[in-house]
């Protein structure tokens, strides 16, 4: 499709931010998601600069009602929807499991599983009623690896790629694919609340073959790549983007 219609939430900063560029800069209509409108409306008016049709539509994931609202708003408007991009992710409280409550794994899992449960359930709705669409979930590295202090975060990208798999099979003969991108250490606002100290973060170069952190916009691409019908035959994967990090 020339003009696909992507919604992308967890949008407004770091790798969805950039994703959304990625897509406006190949001529979609794109509509991005997050929780200040500020930041929504601004981002807008930099999509449309690129000659793309955007709008920002303030959703919470983790209210059933609002991501209902969101796809529902979306088709209103553009008639369908052929790319999702479910971002929208936390770290959450890091540090040892004795430090962790209900409360600190509430606060991850409500936001990065219930989250993306929530956005596919919808999402898969109405692509299933126009027979196509595109899936993709953002992981993680660690969402097939450990991370000491990171337990809670680690089993919240697991469930996403659980889930991933999962509802691929579920969708597979709906015309509806299903992925994820797992990216590695990325220089986000994002890793560096995860890793506290400037120390910490140039300590995960160290176990990256291309020695450096990745950049949001190598991420987008891989998005942009899988998302497309150039990958019309891979459904249910989990692509790394990693700079060489899962090398076995």
């Amino acid at each position: 499709m020339d003009k696909p219609v992507v919604l992308i939430t967890g949008a407004l900063s770091g790798i969805g931010r950039a994703t959304a560029i990625a897509f406006a800069e190949k001529g979609a209509t794109v509509i991005v998601s997050g929780r200040r409108d500020e930041a929504g409306k601004a981002l807008v008016e930099e999509l449309r600069s690129f000659g793309s049709e955007a709008e920002f539509i303030n959703a919470d994931v983790r209210t059933e009602d609002e991501v209902r609202a969101l796809v529902d708003q979306t088709i209103a408007r553009f008639g369908r929807l052929d790319v999702a991009v479910n971002n929208a992710a936390t770290e959450g409280p890091v540090g040892p499991i004795t430090d962790q409550t209900a409360e600190s794994y509430a606060a991850t899992f409500d936001t990065n599983v219930l989250g993306v449960l929530l956005s596919m359930k919808h999402e898969v709705r109405v692509m299933q009623e126009q027979g196509s669409g595109s899936i993709i979930n953002v992981s993680s590295t660690y969402g097939h690896a450990g991370a000491a202090g990171a337990a809670v975060y680690v089993g919240s990208k697991h469930a996403v790629e659980g889930i991933t798999k999962s509802v691929a099979l579920e969708v597979v003969q709906s015309g509806i694919r299903v992925n994820a991108v797992a990216p590695g250490a990325t220089d986000t606002d994002m890793l560096t609340r995860f890793t506290g100290t400037p120390e910490n973060k140039a300590a995960l170069v160290g176990g990256v073959p291309m020695d450096r952190l990745g950049l949001s916009e190598e991420i987008a691409h891989g998005i942009v790549f899988i998302a497309s019908d150039e990958a019309s035959f891979i459904t249910g994967h989990i692509l790394n983007i990693d700079g060489g990090l899962t090398i076995h």
